[in-house]
């Protein structure tokens, strides 16, 4: 992973075999990010994905594997609990023009990936919420 800042915008390049969430988590413990957006695209080798069940409150997780491009990549950097927390949604296509998505639970960079992290002044903290089963935004 190597980064550059412009101003309150960073770019950010993933490298092949690097997993996109933990270099996410790595890059906004060491510039002390405690709110921003991220936007992503790239390519990747591996995926896990899940839709969440609001009746069970639970993930239903798939696992892909191949030649995927990212097709959008998109979420926040948050906090939970004084730890960096991610809430990342992640679109991918094959060499057929199926796409896959949902929440980001793990992703390999294949080739890389190209990120813009925007820090946002100020800070938000998460809590879980029993009724909903999700750690929302707590204001």
């Amino acid at each position: 992973m190597e980064y550059k800042r412009f101003g309150d915008t960073y770019a950010v390049r993933l490298d092949r075999g690097e997993e996109i969430l933990e270099k996410i988590k790595e890059f906004a413990q060491a510039e002390h990010i405690a709110f921003a957006s991220v936007r992503a695209l790239g390519a990747v080798g591996s995926f896990t994905v899940g839709v969440f069940d609001p009746a069970a409150k639970t993930y239903a997780s798939n696992d892909f594997a191949g030649n995927f491009e990212i097709v959008s990549l998109t979420g926040t950097i948050d906090a939970m609990g004084g730890n960096v927390y991610t809430h990342i949604h992640m679109s991918a296509g094959n060499a057929k023009g199926e796409v896959f998505g949902g929440h980001l639970n793990r992703a390999v960079v294949s080739a890389t990936c190209e990120m813009l992290v925007t820090r946002i002044r100020g800070e938000i903290d998460r809590r879980f919420d029993e009724g909903v089963g999700l750690n929302l935004w707590k204001f």
